[in-house]
């Protein structure tokens, strides 16, 4: 089982990257909270990684924590969640905010991420309420530099696509998070758009 992965960035998209080690390229699935501090292409990368085997296909996910790891690992564990609807969870909601929503059976939360109903979020407050792990959760890192609107809005309208979303709701809301902050950086205008679809 592939458990980490060191190695150099050869493609980047939200929803998954190419890790060069060593010639071979890996194709691994990240969520948008470990896409958000990965190098540009080209950098040095290094992530924990989970191997998800089925009958005909070896798919692997990657984190950059330890903390998603075991959040994704644990709803997986959950009966109808598979790789990718966790991985639309952990897409769409920041882990230390997952964490307090489950806690608090917080329901609403939970369906306005796309692809998770209620009967969905139900079960994942029900089974994971008291088997939560309890993180230290870190101070946010320094600012990234500064990307061009137009490239900004077309990564931002990208990454909304890929988690589910529609085109047009994705444009409105991708708008307004502009708007709102016109000096933002990928990660909070990102969060931004966000917040707006939750609305």
């Amino acid at each position: 089982m592939i458990a980490h992965l060191r190695g150099r960035i050869l493609e980047k998209h939200p929803n998954r990257i190419v890790v060069d080690v060593g010639g071979v390229g890996y194709d691994v699935a990240v969520p948008l909270s470990t896409f958000y501090g990965l190098a540009d292409f080209g950098g040095a990368v290094a992530l924990r990684v989970h191997t998800h085997v089925r009958e005909y296909a070896l798919a692997l996910y990657g984190f950059a924590t330890p903390l998603e790891q075991d959040l994704f690992e644990r709803l997986i564990g959950i009966s109808g969640i598979g790789p990718k609807l966790a991985l639309a969870v952990l897409s769409g909601i920041e882990p230390a905010d997952l964490i307090r929503a489950i806690e608090r059976g917080d329901v609403a939360r939970l369906t306005s991420i796309p692809g998770v109903g209620k009967k969905t979020s139900e079960r994942i407050c029900l089974e994971l309420k008291d088997r939560l792990p309890r993180p230290q959760i870190a101070a946010a890192a320094a600012g990234q530099p500064a990307i061009e609107p137009s490239t900004m809005r077309d990564d931002l309208l990208s990454a909304l696509v890929n988690l589910g979303y529609h085109r047009p709701l994705a444009e409105k809301a991708v708008a307004t998070a502009i708007k709102i902050a016109p000096d933002g950086d990928f990660e909070r205008t990102l969060k931004q758009a966000l917040r707006e679809l939750a609305r």
